[in-house]
């Protein structure tokens, strides 16, 4: 929960680090609040960065999920898988209360965890621009793009940033023509965030 930065320590040295020195495999998952939500530094201190500067060789899995079916998919994808791996999962308290953070019962009881969720338009022609995101700021961008009666912006979803293999990456791209702008979007600044991961 919140005070993550108390605890880094023993992420550093016990949870990220245990298979490597010890050879102990963990399926411990970690529910972290994320996000500037406006409640002090104490209440977003889980960044992104330390944890993605602390994945090395698949020693831990950082997941962002949007929609309450991603997340069911990813706690249950973390329990019936045969190898463990710490999990750590980024999600801002505000998505609780959102009005649009909503799944069907079908996509609860079918599919699985999508490591990167398509544009929720599903248009391909016309997109001048691609962008991609991470977690509530999705919810932000297709607010704006909706006031401003924008339908040439696709808005892609990347939901598991460690381990991300390029060829997901890839096949969320490809109906797009090869010169589209693919543009990275986060709330936080440069330095810190996805961006410098992901770049």
């Amino acid at each position: 929960g919140d005070f993550c930065n108390a605890a880094q320590v023993l992420i550093d040295q016990g949870i990220t680090s245990a298979e490597d020195k010890w050879g102990s495999l963990s399926g411990i998952v970690l529910l972290l609040p994320h996000g500037f939500e406006g409640m002090g530094p104490e209440h977003s201190s889980a960044r992104l960065e330390r944890f993605l500067t602390l994945a090395s060789e698949d020693n831990i899995q950082i997941v962002v999920p949007s929609t309450p079916a991603q997340y069911f998919h990813c706690l249950r994808r973390q329990v019936v898988r045969a190898w463990r791996k710490p999990l750590v999962v980024m999600t801002p308290k505000s998505l609780l209360r959102h009005s649009e953070v909503v799944s069907d019962l079908e996509d609860l009881t079918q599919g699985r965890f999508q490591r990167i969720l398509p544009d929720a338009g599903n248009r391909v022609d016309g997109v001048s621009r691609v962008l991609l995101c991470a977690g509530k700021v999705y919810y932000d961008l297709i607010a704006e793009r909706r006031r401003q009666g924008r339908d040439d912006v696709a808005i892609l979803r990347v939901e598991q940033l460690y381990p991300l293999q390029e060829h997901y990456l890839a096949e969320a791209l490809d109906p797009y023509p090869d010169d589209t702008p693919v543009v990275w979007v986060q709330e936080e600044p440069e330095n810190m965030g996805a961006c410098l991961h992901l770049r």
